[in-house]
């Protein structure tokens, strides 16, 4: 019988371990003091916070030290309630087996400790703190000791099992993700669209060199008069609306007797060069809402819009109401979208001089592709979108596993390199949104106090691309009648999220408040998914209802059929 013991790290390997952190806690302060070195003498600069957090810190490691050597006379280790529902260190082993244990605790302690050794710099500049930090934890994350063989008990136990051929087929996956200079989430083949994915019966009704149009067929003998039109984020696949029939909010919309269309933005080419903002607004948002008045004969519509596409639903109606057009949207609802980037989050990380000038190197050709943005959203979520997958699919050599959400995820798209640049520089950095006029489409000053559309705005709890401290800033620019929903999870989960799944939650607030402290302060709670509440409030908008006929089916009315859902342009690479 083979021997399917753990091979353990011995004392030499855990003492060199625990000095390559500490080391790097110890550069983490030195690099903190030398940025502060080069800053201008600033009031009440005292590196004491500095070198009391690295005191600390070997007090605690000798303490660390006592429990592993002499544990009955030793303080416990207690973990934090963020420590205890770390999915990395969830095999029983890292409790168990007191090696294993140790490098447990060590991690958590010496982690915990570098954080608290870039909060105690004193005097630095707010960003530079925040670029240390976030540095600092996408560090920690990468050594991890789940990240490493010899380290990591259900590698090694994986090792032993297989005799070495869980190390190949690891290697086999990273090899193959390297050729393909993109990460595998997801098991490759899985879905197909129009198969198992966006699979809700429509057809193509316009096409444009920037979108094309889609109608969906209405499942309802009545829907309500004003249609809906959804404006997904191009950074993205539109069916992160349309995943698999239970979770599609498209099908459910339409259920919901609503005349469904949703743009499906082209992937950028280099045909698309000169494409900037003005474009998506005029020849995309605007574009697409006069086509869906002038074919169902209607005055205004309800539109959605998610993420970027939301930032710039915005700009859309202010350019609208600038021009005496607001009639034109009915209604707005904003998916997780900033307009005021003042509190924009990590996100804000990517966005200095270094950055800007590679992104302005890379888009050579008019177009930036689609594997640099998806690198930059798996950095935010390292833990789960990088480190994950080296653990599982690398070193344990672990198949994927099939999963609608990371397929979509990996599906990515190009970006119009000027756009993209300027979208950056404009509103990330320099906020020029939030300014009343600071921003013209196609001549037409941009203010957002202009606007005083009914709107419905979703933000997410966990959201880490558009935290929801930061989309609540749109309530202080719109004046028109606002309700903000915050819902539990995150940028994705907490907008895809299906009444039947009857997960997380949301909070609703009906008082006037000035901020998202406030808001929950009062907040009512309310189990499930946010998605009957909006349709509610839609009601409440426009209640009235037409026939499920004539151009309410797609294809009937004056625009033909070109193509079945879900198009050709959501397949281009």
């Amino acid at each position: 019988m083979a021997d399917t013991t753990t091979p353990l790290p011995s004392l030499e390997d855990l003492q060199h371990w625990t000095w390559v952190l500490g080391k790097a806690q110890q550069m983490m302060l030195e690099h903190g003091f030398d940025l502060m070195g080069q800053m201008p003498a600033a009031p009440g600069m005292d590196p004491t916070g500095a070198l009391r957090a690295s005191a600390n810190f070997w007090a605690d490691t000798m303490q660390l030290w006592q429990r592993f050597l002499d544990p009955a006379n030793a303080t416990p280790f207690e973990e934090t309630p963020e420590q205890a529902r770390d999915k990395r260190f969830k095999a029983p082993q890292w409790r168990e087996e007191p090696v294993f244990d140790f490098l447990r605790q060590s991690y958590f302690m010496i982690a915990d400790h570098m954080l608290k050794g870039v909060d105690a710099l004193e005097g630095m500049d707010p960003r530079q703190r925040d670029q240390i930090r976030f540095a600092t934890k996408g560090f920690i994350d990468a050594v991890s000791p789940t990240n490493f063989p010899a380290t990591n008990p259900q590698v090694l136990e994986k090792i032993v099992e297989t005799k070495g051929e869980s190390l190949l087929k690891g290697l086999q996956h990273m090899l193959g993700d390297i050729a393909k200079g993109q990460m595998t989430q997801t098991a490759e083949g899985a879905f197909e669209l129009g198969k198992n994915l966006a699979m809700t019966p429509g057809k193509v009704v316009k096409r444009t060199p920037l979108y094309e149009l889609i109608q969906y067929a209405p499942t309802t003998k009545q829907v309500h008069a004003t249609p809906l039109i959804i404006f997904p984020p191009w950074i993205n696949r539109f069916y992160i609306l349309d995943l698999t029939p239970e979770k599609s909010f498209i099908a459910w919309a339409v259920a919901q007797g609503l005349t469904v269309f949703v743009v499906s933005w082209k992937s950028a080419d280099a045909s698309m060069k000169d494409v900037v903002w003005d474009d998506y607004v005029e020849r995309g948002q605007i574009d697409a809402i006069d086509t869906v008045r002038d074919l169902l004969g209607v005055e205004g519509v309800h539109a959605i819009g998610y993420c970027v596409a939301g930032t710039t639903l915005a700009a859309t109606l202010a350019v609208l109401a600038a021009r005496g057009e607001s009639a034109k949207v009915t209604s707005a609802t904003f998916f997780t979208a900033q307009v005021d980037f003042s509190e924009a989050g990590d996100l804000t990380m990517f966005v200095d001089d270094d950055q800007l000038a590679l992104i302005k190197s890379l888009g050579g050709e008019g177009f930036l592709d689609g594997r640099y943005m998806a690198a930059t959203f798996n950095l935010l979520r390292g833990r789960d979108l990088i480190w994950n997958y080296v653990t599982n699919n690398y070193l344990m050599g672990q198949d994927y596993a099939p999963f609608d959400l990371l397929h979509w995820n990996s599906d990515v798209t190009n970006l119009p390199a000027t756009w993209h640049l300027s979208y950056l520089t404009d509103l990330y950095r320099d906020n020029k949104l939030a300014v009343p006029g600071a921003l013209t489409i196609d001549g037409t000053p941009i203010d957002l106090g202009r606007v005083m559309t009914p709107t419905y705005v979703q933000a997410g709890r966990e959201d880490h691309i558009a935290p929801a401290a930061s989309v609540w800033k749109i309530t202080h620019h719109f004046k028109g009648p606002i309700k903000f929903v915050l819902a539990g999870s995150g940028h994705i989960a907490g907008v895809v999220n299906p009444p039947a799944a009857g997960k997380y939650q949301y909070w609703v607030n009906d008082s006037k408040v000035e901020t998202l402290a406030e808001f929950m302060a009062g907040a009512n709670e309310t189990k499930g998914s946010w998605w009957p509440d909006w349709v509610e409030w839609i009601e409440d908008v426009d209640s009235a209802k037409v026939d499920a006929k004539g151009a309410r089916v797609p294809g009937r009315g004056k625009l033909k059929a070109i193509e079945d859902a879900p198009g050709s342009y959501v397949r281009t690479r």
